[in-house]
């Protein structure tokens, strides 16, 4: 009688391990699909992030720092915008100054809104804003080459 239970006992303990191990292998199955589906959506994330990071930078390098909307309106300075509008033109602070005509201690302290550009350096910054870095290589050349000659 003994060992009619022993083997019922195994028998049973048997088929309630393989009926567990295939619960259990449904469930790492569906646990394996929810974390590749997590990891590619974090990868999705990440990638929209440093596309709106890459947007807003672009968005702030195009933002004018110089507004001027119609004729006799009077043009607004925003400091924010000063410094992606050299880096776009690629001209350090030296040679912005030297387009705008003051120095880079001027530039910098626009940059940094500790003091403002007066109304005909206003004009040259709008001014600055259409030009391509082309344009500005021009002017550079030009104005170091009458620098030269002075």
């Amino acid at each position: 009688m003994s060992d009619i239970a022993a083997l019922l006992k195994s028998e049973i303990t048997r088929l309630s391990k393989k009926v567990v191990r295939q619960q259990a292998a449904s469930l790492q199955k569906a646990s394996t699909a929810h974390r590749r589906q997590l990891a590619a959506l974090k990868k999705e994330v990440g990638d929209l992030q440093k596309e709106v990071a890459r947007l807003r930078r672009a968005a702030v390098g195009a933002a004018p720092q110089v507004e001027a909307d119609a004729p006799g309106r009077k043009l607004r300075f925003v400091a924010k915008g000063l410094k992606p509008l050299r880096t776009r033109l690629g001209v350090s602070a030296r040679e912005f100054g030297l387009l705008i005509g003051v120095s880079e201690q001027a530039v910098y302290n626009w940059e940094t809104r500790r003091a403002t550009p007066r109304a005909a350096q206003l004009e040259k910054l709008a001014e600055l804003r259409g030009v391509g870095k082309k344009e500005v290589r021009a002017r550079l050349a030009a104005l170091e080459g009458e620098a030269a000659e002075a």
